[in-house]
């Protein structure tokens, strides 16, 4: 069927009256600034701690708009007898942002977690040159950099929090001031105290510790050899207790004969 005369040119003027109709919609940048997403690649921030000069990000950049100097240093052994090591310290990291077409191969590569995508996109220059942004300028860039969601509610903490947070720490003690030695009283109080001995509570030792008896004294609860016990008889005396063979017993009684009297009678 052959297309009406006329019909594209309809079809054109009703999408024209139907956008007329609409109302229209303006932001009013640079007032009010957009709700970007949190993944939106504006600038590149670098994160200077974590770069170790592996130089991976300038090799696979496409367009070489990376630029990075350093040298060498000696760190002595940490253990006497250990052996020196050697470590790239970063001289210079610089970005080309007008060569740079943002295709993020460099932070996709970077193995130490150096280099974060920067939302920030207000970085227009008048001169070309100044398009370059050498390390301080990336730095400053770092701390606009979102924090990055977590998989979910018991995730670890993100890397590179982490080790902001342990950079930060160290540089604060660092800088703290030495602790104060305790005040001229304070020892003095201390020195005055006797010292107690370890294991020995305050009771035992304010209780008197018995008398220990000589060496050749006997013991206070056991007789002496030649001594007899004050409940025993010695040897010789009889006992109270027991008639002597002489004294008639208590218990016989004096009209029964005894055993052998009765054939005399």
């Amino acid at each position: 069927m052959a297309p009406i005369p006329g019909s594209g040119l309809a079809k054109g003027l009703a999408v024209t009256l139907r956008t007329m109709t609409k109302k229209s919609v303006t932001a009013q940048y640079p007032d009010v600034q957009p709700d970007l997403p949190p993944r939106s690649r504006g600038v590149i921030g670098l994160f200077e701690e974590n770069c170790t000069v592996c130089m991976l990000c300038a090799r696979e950049c496409p367009d070489w708009c990376i630029y990075i100097d350093s040298h060498k240093e000696t760190v002595p052994a940490a253990t006497p007898g250990g052996r020196e090591r050697s470590r790239n310290v970063l001289d210079r990291f610089a970005i080309d942002f007008s060569l740079c077409m943002y295709c993020g191969i460099c932070i996709e590569v970077c193995p130490f977690d150096a280099l974060f995508w920067s939302p920030e996109f207000e970085y227009a220059e008048t001169d070309i040159r100044e398009l370059t942004h050498e390390r301080d300028k990336l730095r400053e860039w770092m701390w606009t950099v979102p924090a990055p969601p977590a998989l979910d509610p018991g995730a670890e903490e993100p890397k590179e929090l982490a080790t902001a947070r342990k950079t930060a720490d160290k540089l604060a003690a660092q800088q703290a001031p030495p602790a104060t030695e305790p005040h001229a009283d304070e020892q003095a109080r201390a020195a005055e105290q006797p010292t107690r001995p370890q294991g020995d509570s305050k009771q035992q030792t304010d209780q008197p510790k018995p008398d220990r008896p000589k060496p050749g004294d006997s013991a206070p609860g056991r007789p002496k050899p030649g001594d007899s016990t004050p409940g025993q008889p010695k040897p010789g005396d009889s006992t109270p207790d027991q008639p002597s063979p002489d004294q008639p017993s208590p218990d016989t009684k004096p009209d029964q004969p005894k055993p052998g009297q009765e054939g005399s009678e």
